[in-house]
């Protein structure tokens, strides 16, 4: 291989590398009974049992958490997968004058994103393949094409692409500023949930008539009752979402309802708010929100393009 790609490969290999990597499939019986035949034709090319095994045998290495799959699903995943990867075969060809790339590039991608398997080594790889029925060659040629595809269609619809810097720097800044909160707490224990109102009840009368503090001395089973229950100035990151969004809908200077925590029900007063800077990297987030927001389009333009293309095909299923 000595083609090199020109552009950018910020592309993710989530950027559609393989629409079936989420799958994972066990090699259906009847494909096995079957000799090696002629199953389909796109154009001058053919798909046939082996390619389409081979698929089966790719898709499983790739994820293994559908084992139950039905027979009739995992042959239509896999031939579907080869379809497709053939009909971008025939039309890169249109752009391309060979699918290729550095070697060392296309094996050094493989490496990275079967990074999870601690391979030293494109040997280690290979023997790996080898012991599941693949060979490295049919991985490169994957790899390749789905690579060469992206680059296509980063080419054919970058000028589409709708990023507004402003309104994601403005995100993060508002990102930068975090809301904390003055609260006290009220930790308390009942027998059964009839008992709650009653209790609740008592509590809110004692804050009533004396204040927050006496009644967490009084009712509370936290440690900082001795403190009249103060938590002090605490980040809303810091807060479960549902203690979260009870706080900001509480004014400050009153209580909330009692809540559910695990093994008690607490109480909480809204002394006070107040907004705090967030260390952040701005820089480093908006390129990795662009970034993002970038594939994501990325993928709907490949999606649309690829279903354009797929209309002008003959497919022929024998």
């Amino acid at each position: 291989m000595n083609k090199k790609l020109k552009g950018n490969y910020f592309i993710d290999f989530n950027f559609k590398i393989l629409i079936f990597l989420c799958i994972l499939i066990s090699l259906p019986t009847k494909i096995l009974a079957l000799e090696n035949k002629i199953l389909f034709k796109i154009n001058n090319n053919i798909i046939t049992t082996v390619d389409v095994l081979n698929e089966i045998k790719y898709l499983k290495l790739l994820n293994k958490n559908f084992k139950n799959l039905e027979q009739d699903k995992i042959y239509k995943i896999a031939k579907n997968s080869a379809i497709k990867d053939m009909i971008k075969e025939n039309h890169l060809k249109k752009f391309f004058k060979e699918i290729e790339l550095d070697e060392v590039f296309v094996e050094k991608f493989i490496l990275d994103y079967f990074s999870r398997y601690n391979f030293s080594s494109i040997e280690d790889l290979e023997k790996f393949l080898i012991e599941n029925n693949l060979k490295l060659s049919f991985m490169e040629k994957k790899i390749t094409l789905q690579l060469m595809w992206n680059e296509l269609i980063l080419k054919k619809f970058s000028q589409n692409i709708k990023i507004n810097k402003n309104k994601i720097e403005k995100q993060i800044l508002e990102k930068k500023l975090q809301q904390e909160f003055l609260i006290s707490e009220i930790v308390f224990n009942i027998k059964s949930k009839d008992e709650l109102q009653n209790k609740f009840n008592e509590i809110r009368e004692e804050i009533k008539n004396n204040s927050f503090s006496n009644a967490a001395l009084i009712h509370s089973i936290s440690d900082t009752s001795i403190n009249g229950g103060k938590l002090g100035w605490i980040k809303e990151s810091s807060l479960s979402s549902e203690i979260k969004n009870v706080i900001k809908d509480t004014k400050i200077g009153e209580i909330t309802m009692p809540v559910s925590i695990p093994g008690a029900f607490i109480i909480l007063y809204k002394e006070d708010k107040r907004e705090s800077l967030v260390k952040l990297d701005i820089k480093k987030e908006m390129d990795k929100i662009i970034k993002k927001r970038t594939n994501e389009q990325l993928n709907q333009f490949s999606n649309i393009y690829y279903n354009k293309i797929k209309k002008n095909v003959n497919i022929y299923e024998f």
